[in-house]
């Protein structure tokens, strides 16, 4: 990718002032490419993709997707089957075996490692798997944990909130469950840059500032995990599309050497094929992202045993807890949030020199 050197006398520095044709400089000039592009239908799938043609198919498949959600909340019944599935496939354990073992069809073992089907999560039929997949204690603790998830939640009708203090020691982490099983990822930030793009220093500063009473080993061991959860990003078929405010690009966590470094790894990363970094600059025109505040969507490939597509899910982070939001209305709302953004932020190339400009800014004299 080149970038252009940002001045003050740029006409291209926000969107409400470029009257004249932008010159190309990048594939991502005006955008993420098609593959990073969210879905124009709402559904998860690209109009003409094959997400698409299987359910234009069939309608039952779209009925069953709202039934799902209808059912309660879907997390942790998705993670319970990808657990499942991760366990069986270990063992070396066909998916007919299992369904004999529990005394049920395939048909629905496949549901249940889908993440379909609440009323299987009973501790019967967990031990049951569990014993004859040979697992560990520990992940059978995190397999029984994961049920009664899936049973507490059945009520909920489509959203859940997540609150720190309610995690225990062997309880899954829905976040990182999320993001290892999407497909893409878009990203809205105001305050903070998003986890996926930190620098180590960057965490750390935020870890110490959060947490100044935490012992060492644990500030570390928390900075260990955020920096296995990036590791997703290496994966080239995982899209990730960020957007922050210059304020979060600005903020001195740490200080100029921390902010420097973080700057220019957003630079580099930004340049791989699967990842787009915009700026949504101070003097950009007024748009509901302030008000709305940050937040994620994820959205997720096609159930391998029902070739349904998962409904995406939008994430609210908190200082407590996190919000996840599962119906189509609300998601909706959030997915035209998104389009606004992308109306008024930086290109990436304009987006890169601003990162540049700024360090430069703050570079001590």
């Amino acid at each position: 990718m080149r970038i252009r050197q940002f001045s003050r006398a740029d006409p291209y520095r926000h969107p409400g002032v470029a009257s004249a044709p932008r010159p190309f400089h990048g594939p991502f000039e005006d955008g993420p490419p098609d593959r990073l592009r969210p879905p124009q239908n709402g559904g998860g799938t690209t109009p003409g993709s094959p997400g698409a043609e299987a359910l234009s198919n069939n309608g039952s498949r779209e009925r069953a997707r709202k039934r799902m959600v209808a059912e309660g909340s879907t997390l942790a019944r998705r993670a319970l089957g990808r657990q499942l599935h991760a366990l069986r496939k270990k063992a070396e354990v066909s998916q007919g075996q299992a369904a004999r073992i529990l005394g049920i069809s395939p048909q629905t073992m496949g549901r249940i490692e889908d993440g379909l089907s609440a009323r299987s999560a009973n501790d019967l039929y967990m031990n049951t798997l569990c014993d004859h997949y040979g697992v560990s204690d520990e992940n059978r603790r995190a397999i029984l944990a994961l049920a009664r998830e899936v049973r507490a939640t059945a009520k909920y009708g489509g959203g859940w909130w997540r609150a720190h203090l309610d995690r225990g020691p062997h309880d899954f982490d829905p976040r990182t469950m999320l993001e290892n099983a999407a497909a893409r990822l878009t990203v809205w930030e105001v305050v903070l840059l998003p986890s996926v793009v930190r620098t180590i220093d960057y965490r750390r500063a935020i870890a110490w500032t959060e947490c100044p009473h935490l012992p060492t080993e644990r500030i570390e061991a928390r900075i260990e995990a955020e920096v296995r959860r990036q590791r997703r990003v290496d994966d080239p078929t995982f899209a990730v599309e960020i957007m922050v405010s210059e304020a979060a690009i600005r903020e001195e966590w740490g200080g100029f050497a921390v902010m420097d470094e973080q700057r220019h790894h957003l630079v580099k990363i930004g340049q791989r094929s699967n990842v787009s970094i915009r700026v949504l600059p101070f003097n950009a025109r007024s748009h509901i992202g302030s008000l709305v505040g940050s937040f994620s969507l994820l959205e997720f490939p096609m159930l391998s045993q029902t070739r349904m597509m998962e409904p995406p899910i939008v994430s609210i982070e908190e200082y407590t807890g996190e919000l996840y939001l599962e119906r189509a209305a609300e998601v909706e709302k959030y997915r035209a949030v998104l389009a606004e953004l992308r109306r008024v932020a930086l290109s990436e190339s304009d987006s890169a020199a601003l990162l540049l400009a700024i360090s430069d800014e703050y570079r001590p004299r």
